[in-house]
């Protein structure tokens, strides 16, 4: 059970809160957010009583998690924003939540004016949280840029500890232009096309969404980055990150046309596989 968390004590159960990313192909999906739990004492051992996911795309709690295990979803649309939500909960339906996970005792025995004072400070805690630690990366922009309308692309050859390989940045001038002062160029994919955990990245400094290849069925990631290219789902990609703007403004001719030329160089920088590491592949 976790224990790197904010405590919010609330009579005879706690409240733990922290942050946490989640890596699709490592986890269930690509996702980072904010988990709150209710603990308490069952039995002489603590006990996660029932848990809010308050993420991105992860919007759900769950009955009895070290038990039953009875998930259920917060509706984006319905309940709003899912921190003031599970918060709410807590505050107005806790006794009868904790008795439908089977603990029927710790509802019994809760001092509902002190749930409701910790509710307070665990709302503004989980939006701290959620707010101040959102795991988000800035690579560099590459060593051989392709101009592409609204968007250009930056090629390099990253190497990460014991890890590495080819990269590709999708980037924007989010904020102005090469010719104002004020211009933000940002990345908003990122493909790292490495040796040994290859992933890539949906809005590397807007939401982080990681997806870890599985090796098995994408030997090659290369192979891949340059199907999804030229397959035309750059525009899709890149309304999943974040920005729907870039993505309608998307000038997919201009892109084709450049494929050629960004595969070219792609293929000159990765370094070709050796046999062992070619076998390894296909192991």
């Amino acid at each position: 059970m976790r224990t790197d968390y904010t405590k919010i004590e609330a009579g005879p159960i706690f409240f733990a809160v922290w942050h946490e990313q989640w890596d699709a192909n490592i986890q269930h999906h690509a996702d980072q957010g904010v988990i709150i739990q209710v603990r308490g004492d069952v039995e002489g051992q603590e006990t996660n009583l029932l848990q809010f996911n308050c993420f991105h795309v992860e919007r759900s709690y769950t009955y009895a998690p070290d038990g039953k295990a009875r998930i259920c979803q917060i509706d984006p649309i319905t309940d709003g924003n899912p921190i003031r939500w599970s918060a709410r909960q807590i505050r107005e339906r806790l006794p009868a939540m904790l008795s439908r996970g089977g603990f029927e005792a710790t509802a019994a025995s809760l001092d509902m004016d002190k749930v409701a004072a910790a509710s307070v400070e665990l709302e503004a805690a989980a939006h701290v949280k959620f707010r101040n630690s959102i795991q988000l990366v800035k690579h560099k922009r590459g060593d051989h840029m392709f101009e592409a309308g609204n968007i250009r692309f930056g090629l390099e050859m990253r190497s990460l500890d014991d890890d590495g390989g080819l990269a590709i940045h999708v980037l924007s001038d989010l904020c102005g232009s090469p010719s104002h002062e004020y211009a933000e160029e940002t990345e908003i994919l990122a493909f790292d096309c490495f040796r040994v955990q290859p992933h890539y990245h949906y809005g590397p400094r807007n939401k982080n969404l990681r997806y870890y290849w599985d090796k098995t069925v994408v030997p090659d990631p290369l192979e891949w980055t340059l199907g999804v290219l030229k397959a035309g789902k750059l525009s899709a990609m890149i309304d999943a990150a974040g920005y729907p703007d870039l993505a309608r403004d998307l000038d997919g001719d201009v892109i084709r046309d450049l494929l050629p030329a960004i595969e070219a160089k792609a293929r000159e920088l990765q370094p070709k596989k050796t046999e062992s590491e070619a076998l390894q592949a296909a192991e």
